[in-house]
């Protein structure tokens, strides 16, 4: 579609197109349900205490919606410049939507998550606050915006710990009200998100070499195709080890690693095949089993407690 025949659009419309190239709305709701459940329920397992109710899974994993999408809104004004330069068929560049309209959802969005954690305790305004002084300084850069680019796997950790903040919040919306501190092991759970957030990171910047593009940012482009693939691999193994060690925690450690190497053997295929021949299609693959290896990972920690 033209910009001209999308500027006749309604703003819903102009909306759900922003959704289907940058935000994809389904498969974000998905992974996130799965992961806020298994946050929630790792949490109550590993604590002793009954389920939480209906209400603070559906609420929890609106507000985990929200967070994630409030970071997609603080990287469109930090890549503004970037995009117009490079990638101006990106959304706001090419006008489909403004910035001042993505900074109001994005503010909605966090009145939304003020009533919600209300809802559950007003306890949760705490981690909260948390998330978005981390997202924050994300979206200044910590203040240090040349020197933590010219630093990419810096670069990578301080934007992948906000997924510790963000399981702060979800696995505090189970234990906090019952307790000061959460249940030994949840840390895992917390480290496990972080490097699950690398392995959709390596993923989805791990290209072909005719993929890569002038101003475009990848790691395929930083440590060469072979080496991101093989990065990428390492942190699926690693994720594996730390899902193994949350269902040995949990009481069903000889399943969970039985089922998550199942899983895993394929993935550290097609980074072989992919390391072998650095291809467009093994491209896609990767990042295909990103996102599929990560739903797999929270899948099993959803079941280490059922399973133990």
């Amino acid at each position: 579609m033209s910009t001209t025949a999308e500027a006749q659009l309604s703003l819903m419309q102009r909306l759900w197109i922003y959704q289907a190239e940058r935000f994809p709305l389904a498969k974000t709701a998905v992974l996130l349900a799965v992961f806020t459940a298994a946050g929630l329920s790792l949490s109550a397992h590993l604590g002793g205490r009954p389920l939480p109710s209906i209400w603070v899974f559906v609420a929890v994993w609106l507000v985990a919606i929200g967070f994630l999408f409030q970071l997609r809104v603080a990287d469109e004004f930090k890549d503004f410049d970037d995009d117009s330069r490079y990638r101006p068929e990106r959304p706001v560049p090419r006008g489909l939507v403004s910035l001042k309209l993505l900074r109001r959802l994005g503010l909605g969005a966090g009145g939304l998550a003020i009533v919600l954690s209300l809802s559950i305790s007003p306890l949760l305004l705490l981690p909260l606050a948390l998330v978005w002084l981390w997202l924050g300084l994300m979206t200044a850069e910590f203040f240090v915006p040349a020197w933590l680019k010219a630093r990419p796997l810096l670069y990578l950790v301080s934007h992948m710990a906000i997924m510790a903040f963000i399981d702060f919040y979800v696995t505090a919306a189970e234990w906090l009200p019952h307790a000061a501190l959460p249940p030994p092991g949840i840390w895992i759970f917390v480290i496990l998100s972080c490097v699950n957030g690398c392995v959709l990171e390596f993923g989805r910047k791990t290209w072909a070499p005719e993929s890569e593009r002038p101003g475009v940012e990848t790691y395929s482009a930083l440590y060469g195709p072979g080496r991101s693939a093989a990065i990428w691999a390492g942190c699926c193994a690693l994720s594996y080890i730390l899902v193994g060690c949350i269902g040995t925690l949990a009481g069903a450690g000889i399943i969970i690693w039985v089922l998550g190497l199942a899983a895993l053997l394929p993935i550290l295929w097609l980074a072989g095949r992919f390391m072998r021949q650095p291809d467009v299609a093994g491209q896609k693959r990767i990042d295909l089993a990103a996102g599929l290896w990560v739903f797999a990972c929270y899948v099993m920690v959803g079941l280490a407690g059922p399973l133990s």
